[in-house]
């Protein structure tokens, strides 16, 4: 019995591709990346450091595949979050709104 599955993968600037794929039951994520044609389209795509997921959920690449799901390809973060946040709150606080002296002491502001 065959399922259906997709395959997506995007690059920053918005493009990319999803591939809607019939494969046979008891395919796993790498058979089903490897069946879409991504990784000859993609080159930069690098399973062994980046990270794949079904629906929004970090799998390994031997997971099973089951019917209706969207194997996803995640591109390496370029900034970490806690970074970015922190650096998003200095700018708001040099701005000198009332929402970026929230978190400051009271003698500092």
């Amino acid at each position: 019995m065959a399922i259906s599955i997709e395959v997506c993968y995007v690059l920053p600037e918005g493009e990319g591709a999803v591939c809607a794929l019939s494969l046979a039951e008891g395919v796993t994520v790498q058979e089903a990346i490897a069946a879409s044609g991504l990784l000859a389209r993609f080159p930069e795509i690098d399973l062994g450091v980046q990270k794949v997921g079904v629906f929004g959920r970090i799998q390994p690449l031997d997971a099973v595949l089951a019917d209706l799901d969207r194997v996803e390809i995640y591109r390496p973060l370029k900034v970490d979050p806690k970074v970015a946040r922190q650096r998003r709150v200095e700018k708001t606080r040099r701005g000198g709104s009332i929402e970026g002296r929230r978190w400051t002491r009271k003698e500092a502001r």
